[in-house]
């Protein structure tokens, strides 16, 4: 949080005030004397121009350094666009086998949609290149 808010493009009392929040309980808050719910925190970093959704996630699952440098990205709105189509697609797509999803299955599954996107990345610049040198 105190990181968003930090490198946001504008001061903390601008931010404050778009989170509807006093200067000083937003400075307590970055300071870690007051809590905040998940409600306000994503407030706060929408209001910083962050990916509030992907940054919460990465923070929750350990991954700080990666919500830093993610929660202004292109990277960062992939995920905030994944995190929130995902569960809907996977009720569409497995319906009622969605039970026999297992737990274990999270990583693999993980690094084989990283080896997929890998590999459309890889196949869209391979494209452009066709395309450029067909001209």
């Amino acid at each position: 949080m105190a990181y968003a808010v930090e490198h946001a493009d504008k001061p903390r009392h601008q931010i404050a005030r778009e989170v509807g929040m006093h200067r000083e309980t937003l400075l307590r808050v970055l300071r870690g004397e007051r809590a905040i719910g998940l409600d306000e925190a994503a407030r706060i970093l929408d209001a910083c121009g962050a990916f509030p959704r992907a940054t919460i996630v990465l923070a929750l699952a350990g991954q700080e350094d990666l919500a830093c440098e993610w929660m202004r990205s292109e990277m960062g709105e992939f995920l905030e666009e994944f995190f929130s189509a995902l569960p809907a697609q996977l009720e569409r797509t497995l319906g009622r086998r969605i039970e026999d999803v297992r737990p274990r299955w999270a990583n693999g599954t993980s690094q084989l949609v990283a080896r997929m996107l890998a590999k459309h990345i890889d196949d869209l610049a391979n494209r452009d290149i066709s395309m450029s040198l067909s001209r």
